[in-house]
């Protein structure tokens, strides 16, 4: 089997600097030294707000709740908006246009289960990773593919959510003829369902809640790959992504993106 393509932890452990001077400090700090670092203040799509793209069809990172969109990313993205002073709005749009948006000036951010890869950093910038996330495998219960090996060695069909790490490395493994694409990932759980496809490769925590909410599904034991979930940001705005960088530390120290994430995906044990 070809060697999976992993995204290290580090790629951006660089960005992550204690002395960032760029913090976006707003009037309500009472910090002397993030009065100064004001001055150096980052720009946005809009005056006043934080424009985040996502794809609000991938539980529990974002998805909707009625008419309201919720979850992992939302929140951590509310909570990073409010650090900077900024009202959070939410564009749901199709996943692989949100890198497109963010490199034209659209949108300030991409905030969707997003993975850091070699290819979208040609493209945007990316903040520190805030979560991790797991590629797993969903078929059939009674399917006779136990593991990627056998997924990758067989002639079956593979549903992927468009532009997600799943389809890149989906494709790398198996080529474009055995792929199958999908706006959404439900939409490729249900061609799972009715027989049309395989098997689908998607983020575990999504996954879990297809094959809940879905009869007759299992995830395979062994998951496909690990990776980390960062921010897309303009490449031209440095000032944003350190002030998000920051932002994010102080979320991070503090123990809200935990408590955010925990609410969600409670830890085992």
């Amino acid at each position: 089997m070809k060697t999976l393509k992993r995204i290290a932890a580090g790629i951006l452990s660089t960005a992550l600097l204690l002395g960032m001077t760029s913090c976006a400090a707003k009037e309500t700090e009472t910090s002397a030294d993030a009065n100064v670092d004001a001055a150096a203040a980052f720009t946005t799509v809009e005056s006043g707000k934080l424009i985040m793209a996502t794809n609000a069809f991938f539980p529990p990172y974002e998805y909707y709740e009625g008419d309201k969109i919720v979850g992992i990313d939302v929140e951590i993205a509310t909570a990073v908006a409010d650090k900077l002073g900024l009202e959070l709005v939410i564009e749901d749009v199709e996943f692989d246009s949100i890198i497109a948006g963010v490199q034209s000036g659209k949108y300030d951010i991409g905030c969707a289960g997003m993975t850091v890869t070699e290819d979208r950093l040609k493209s945007v910038n990316f903040s520190t990773p805030y979560a991790t996330g797991i590629q797993s495998i969903i078929v059939a219960a009674d399917s006779e593919i136990t593991d990627i090996d056998t997924l990758v060695s067989g002639d079956y069909k593979v549903g992927v959510q468009s532009g997600t790490t799943g389809d890149i490395y989906m494709t790398e493994e198996v080529g474009e003829e055995r792929i199958e694409r999908f706006a959404k990932g439900n939409d490729a759980i249900i061609a799972l369902t009715s027989g049309k496809i395989s098997a689908v490769v998607i983020d575990n925590e999504p996954a879990k809640a297809f094959v809940a909410a879905n009869d007759g599904l299992k995830i395979l034991e062994t998951p496909y790959t690990v990776e980390d979930y960062a921010m897309a940001i303009n490449k031209d705005n440095e000032a944003l992504k350190d002030a998000i960088n920051q932002a994010l530390k102080e979320l991070t120290d503090d123990g809200t993106i935990a408590a955010i994430i925990n609410k969600y995906i409670p830890a085992e044990g």
